[in-house]
Parts: structure tokens; C-alpha cells; sequence
């Protein structure tokens, strides 16, 4: 009697991974192009058009920008690299909340050069366990959209408490908000709502991504509520074993008014 074996394999996983590493590559790819081409046609420009020095600084200045351009996606995409990679575990230390919560306030300026009224309210002083960098820059991240989705004029309002679950780390604008077919696709990689528009406020699509990967090393989450033309919300949800309440008076600072 003839005997046959089969086996057999599920390759959905395989087929999955395979899947997103070529559409990481592919907007890798078309996010480089953009700038490349800008700058190859002004070297171009340079080498073969007799300029005056005004249009020349013009090139020069423009040429810049794309640079950092692209230097901002290459430093998102090590920084996330890093946070997926296996081999780089957290370096966690006890740190204080409150001076790191004034430097996202200092950053919020910054960045919103007087553009938007910007605001700090610091409920409970805490010390937080973790990668004080990494929080840093999740947090850093949620600022520097509400800046960029932020018309001038508008409010950017940073809250921290302590609740009996924990910590939260919020930030709500008053910007163009976001519709609910989108919000639950906002962390995936280069996902953009609006992808014109993300180019215009210099954005390299991979801050929310690198949020959620910080928080699920700190077994935290992100809430995210928003409404087309009524602003976002975004909250940091902190788990309470890393959040430790202190006993001293919290300073607050004045907002800064729209220039």
C-alpha cells in the first residue's frame, strides 16, 4: 500500500512581516524622493545657471531645508529602530517629573515662536520610573504635533496628575482635529491623515509610532480623543507601579500669550 505525507505550514505571520517590511521600504523610498529630487535640481541649478548672490542664498536656504528634512527622518527612523530592537532593553532610574515636564513646556515654546498660547498645570509632583529619554521624547512627540496642527492664535493646553492608576501626561490643542476613521491608524508607521499637509509642517510620519513603541516599554498607553475642527486630545496613560506620588507644592507657569 502506497503511504504519502503532507505537511503543511501557516505562512499568514510570514506573509504579514513580509508584507509590512515592503511598504516600510517603499515609504522610505518615497519620502527620501521628494527632498532628493529638490536638491539634485537646485545643485543642478547652481552648476549651470549664472545666479546672483540673492539667488543664490535662496537655492542655498531652500537646499538646507531639505536637508534637514531629511536628517529629521533619518534620526526618527534610528530612534525607532532602537525601541523595536530585541537587543536594547530600557536603561530605567527613578527620575523627577516635574523638571522634565518643564522642558516639554520650554520645547512647546520654542516651537510655537509665540504662534500659540501655551500652557502647563502640574497637579502632583511625582517621581516616575523609567527611560527618562525615551519619555521624553514621546512626549516631545505629542508637543510637536499639537504645534504643527495648531493654527496660530490656538491654545496648547499640558496637564500632569496623579490618579489612583497611575500617571497622566496630557495634551489637547485647539487644531484642525482629526476624524474617527482615522485615530486608530495614527501610530502605525508614515500613516498621515492629510499627506500634502504633513509636508508643509514638517512632519516625517513616524512621531506617533515612536510614542507607542515607548509606551508599550513602559506597559503604558495613549488615549487618543479628537473632532474635525474642535482640536485633539492626546493622553499618556502611565501604569501606577512606575509613578510614585510626592508630598511638595507643585510650581505653575503663566501662559504665553500669541504673539
Amino acid at each position: 500500500m502506497e503511504e504519502k505525507l503532507l505537511m503543511s505550514r501557516d505562512i499568514t505571520r510570514l506573509e504579514a512581516v513580509t508584507a509590512m517590511r515592503r511598504d516600510f521600504i517603499a515609504n522610505v523610498s518615497h519620502e527620501l524622493k521628494t527632498p532628493l529630487t529638490v536638491l539634485a535640481g537646485f545643485i543642478e541649478t547652481l552648476t549651470d545657471v549664472d545666479l546672483d548672490e540673492r539667488q543664490k542664498r535662496r537655492c542655498l536656504a531652500l537646499m538646507q531645508e531639505q536637508a534637514k528634512s531629511m536628517q529629521r527622518l533619518v534620526e526618527d527612523l534610528l530612534t525607532l529602530s532602537s525601541l523595536e530592537g530585541d537587543r536594547n532593553p530600557m536603561h530605567e532610574s527613578e527620575f523627577a517629573i516635574v523638571p522634565l515636564l518643564l522642558e516639554i513646556s520650554a520645547q512647546a515654546k520654542a516651537l510655537s515662536s509665540g504662534r500659540h498660547q501655551v500652557t502647563l498645570n502640574i497637579s502632583d509632583a511625582a517621581t516616575v520610573r523609567g527611560g527618562r529619554d525615551e519619555l521624553a521624547s514621546a512626549f516631545g512627540n505629542l508637543v510637536s504635533n499639537a504645534v504643527r496642527y495648531t493654527p496660530a492664535g490656538g491654545r496648547i493646553a499640558l496637564d500632569w496628575r496623579v490618579t489612583d492608576n497611575g500617571g497622566e501626561f496630557t495634551v489637547a490643542d485647539t487644531g484642525i482635529g482629526i476624524a474617527a476613521e482615522h485615530i486608530p491608524r495614527l501610530t502605525e508607521r508614515f500613516y498621515r491623515v492629510d499627506r500634502s499637509r504633513s509636508r508643509v509642517t514638517g512632519g516625517t510620519g513616524l512621531g506617533l509610532a515612536i510614542v507607542k513603541h515607548v509606551l508599550m516599554r513602559h506597559q503604558a498607553e495613549l488615549v487618543i480623543d479628537s473632532e474635525p475642527g474642535q482640536g485633539s486630545r492626546f493622553t499618556v496613560r502611565l501604569p501606577a507601579r512606575r509613578v510614585v506620588p510626592l508630598a511638595e507644592p507643585v510650581a505653575t507657569e503663566a501662559p504665553s500669550a500669541p504673539a
